[in-house]
């Protein structure tokens, strides 16, 4: 059971780049979510597979000299949802369809900011990845999460406030 959680079901074990599998993974649970009308159903993913990440992480790492694998993917997983939460209930809100041309920023840039913060690692990333411990594995990514999603909703403001009123 820790391994099925740590692995997201096995999604950890894939290659190449076993965390981006993560967060496509999760990317097309959440687009699918949406699609069958449980938009909401995201955040609350996004809350257990992070409570999941800190039980479990724990317990996979313990006696292991690695204490970051990549086929751990689980906190890939709740930062990437993490992420989408911003754009996600926006999108339902104003009642916007998960796979028209209109939404795909919604998923697309949450992933590439998640994405890039989780590789380059600033600020408290960096800081919560170097504790090299279980906690440090959930936290970097709940850290990239929240930057992914803060970043999501200032590029989509932008967009919406100067660049899309100038393209008239």
């Amino acid at each position: 059971m820790i391994r099925l959680i740590c692995t997201f079901g096995g999604v950890g074990l894939l290659r190449p780049a076993p965390g981006t599998w993560g967060s496509l993974a999760a990317v097309a649970l959440a687009v699918a979510a949406y699609e069958a009308g449980l938009a909401l159903a995201v955040p609350v993913a996004a809350l257990l597979a992070t409570l999941a990440g800190f039980w479990a992480v724990p317990r996979y790492l313990a006696g292991r000299a690695d204490k970051d694998p990549s086929e751990v993917v689980i906190d890939e997983v709740a930062g990437q949802w993490l992420a989408l939460c911003f754009t996600l209930i926006p999108l339902w809100q104003h009642r916007v369809e998960a796979l028209t041309f209109g939404a795909w920023p919604g998923w697309v840039v949450p992933f590439v900011l998640f994405r890039l913060f989780d590789i380059w690692k600033p600020w408290l990333v960096g800081r919560a990845d170097r504790r090299h411990d279980a906690k440090g594995v959930m936290l970097d990514d709940l850290w990239a999460g929240l930057f992914a999603g803060i970043g999501s909703v200032i590029l989509a403001a932008i967009y919406h406030i100067w660049l899309k009123p100038m393209m008239g």
